[in-house]
């Protein structure tokens, strides 16, 4: 983790907070990106869940491409990319942003705070289009 403190003083956290009881998915077009974020692991309820909430902000068909992660595995049927290939998946160029331009000292105090400063920012982000058509280029670059 970094942070920053005055010259010749030890930086201090006064925050200890597990980032790991925040799931979020997300789901990306040409123009906008969906995200819910969720305060366990995302098992088959959540993504249920975050498949009804796109269903109900998109129109027509929605393709599904899924990572082969094991932990994504479930009764939807989908087509998967390779078994790990974040550099292939789009949505993962989100959260890399997110992590290292949106949120990186951020210390909250509890999930609460977390999850408010994390939709705060990924709607700053799903306001700059240009941004959202890099993530689909690095993508694409990966191919």
């Amino acid at each position: 983790m970094r942070t920053w403190a005055p010259r010749g003083q030890t930086p201090a956290l006064q925050y200890h907070f597990n980032w790991k009881v925040l799931s979020a998915a997300a789901g990306i077009t040409w123009w906008n990106f969906y995200f819910r974020l969720y305060p366990r692991t995302i098992r088959g309820p959540q993504v249920v869940d975050f498949l009804g909430h796109l269903l109900r902000h998109l129109p027509g068909k929605l393709l599904v491409v899924w990572d082969g992660l094991p932990a994504h595995r479930g009764r939807l049927a989908i087509e998967r990319l390779p078994g790990y290939a974040p550099e292939l998946n789009p949505v993962e160029y989100i959260w890399g942003y997110w992590k290292q331009h949106e949120l990186p000292n951020f210390c909250p105090r509890d999930f609460a705070q977390l999850g408010h400063q994390a939709c705060r920012a990924l709607r700053r982000m799903r306001r700059r289009p240009p941004l959202i058509r890099s993530f689909w280029h690095q993508a694409k670059l990966s191919l």
